[in-house]
Formats: structure tokens, C-alpha cells, sequence
């Protein structure tokens, strides 16, 4: 039972520092017509607001090639260059048009390791004002179930607020 209070009360506390570094982000924003900028400012504020972080970033639909996504800007160490939509979890959030929460990033099929320490994961996609894909952003945690649907919701959160849609 304790378990449980203190699950709750660690989900109350994340929602509300997301409902402030969300309030923080669309403040900095407010005005930035740039796609880069405001992308490098959400990684780098959210990489920046949370301790179960260790990789935070984009990747952006190729122009040159509409089903490949690219590496954009990101906070933490090398990220992969190019994903396949379809692959691993990022490309599978981009094929599916929907957020994918991986408490083992081991366990998921096709996992891409960019980076070995990686042990969770949630990936949102990007949606532009007119619906369309534009990219996805991507979590990444070096602890094992360390996102939560409170982390899910809020960055779909953020990113609806930051890129249109």
C-alpha cells in the first residue's frame, strides 16, 4: 500500500514540475517562428528539468526521403543518424502516428542502440499545424520503466503547443 501512495505521489509531483517546464517552454517560444530553434529549445529545456533524462531530442522527417527519419536537435550523447519509419521505437512512433511508452527498450523488437545505456523509453510524434508528421521526439532513460503515462501525456503536452497540432 505504501508502494502505491508513493507511486502517486511521485506522479503528482512529475505532472506538476511537466505543468511548469511546459508554462516555462511556451514562454520562451512565445514569437520563435524557427522549426530548429524551437525544437534545440524544448530538448535542451526538458533535458535540463528532469533527472530520469538521459537523452532528449528530435528526429525530423527527411524531406529528400518522406518514410526516413533524421537526427535533429538533441541534448545527451551521439544520437543515430538516420531511423527507417518502421524501425525500432522511433520509427515505429513515426509510421503509427502514435506515442510508444517502452518501460525495456531491450525487449522491444527491432530496438535501434544508438546508445547501450539506454534502458527506457518514450518517443512522441511531431505533428505540424496542418496534421502532418514533422518529427519525433525521443526520450531516452539509462534506468529500466523510468516513464510513466504522466510522462507520455505531458510531452504529447508540449509537443502539441510547440509545433501546432
Amino acid at each position: 500500500m505504501a508502494e502505491a501512495f508513493n507511486d502517486l505521489t511521485l506522479s503528482a509531483d512529475r505532472a506538476a514540475r511537466y505543468a511548469e517546464v511546459a508554462a516555462e517552454i511556451a514562454a520562451v517560444l512565445d514569437g520563435e517562428p524557427n522549426l530548429t530553434a524551437r525544437m534545440a529549445t524544448v530538448a535542451s529545456m526538458l533535458a535540463a528539468s528532469f533527472d530520469h533524462y538521459f537523452w532528449t531530442g528530435f528526429y525530423v522527417v527527411d524531406p529528400a526521403k518522406a518514410d526516413e527519419l533524421v537526427v535533429g536537435p538533441y541534448q545527451g550523447t551521439l544520437g543515430c543518424l538516420r531511423i527507417a519509419f518502421g524501425r525500432g521505437v522511433c520509427g515505429a512512433a513515426a509510421a503509427s502516428g502514435k506515442t510508444q511508452l517502452v518501460p525495456d527498450v531491450h525487449a522491444f523488437p527491432g530496438h535501434i542502440a544508438c546508445d547501450s545505456r539506454s534502458a527506457s523509453e518514450v518517443v512522441v510524434p511531431v505533428f505540424g499545424p496542418d496534421g502532418a508528421l514533422i518529427a519525433v521526439l525521443d526520450v531516452d532513460s539509462d534506468r529500466p520503466a523510468a516513464f510513466d503515462e504522466t510522462d507520455a501525456r505531458w510531452l504529447e503536452r508540449i509537443v502539441a503547443a510547440a509545433f501546432g497540432r
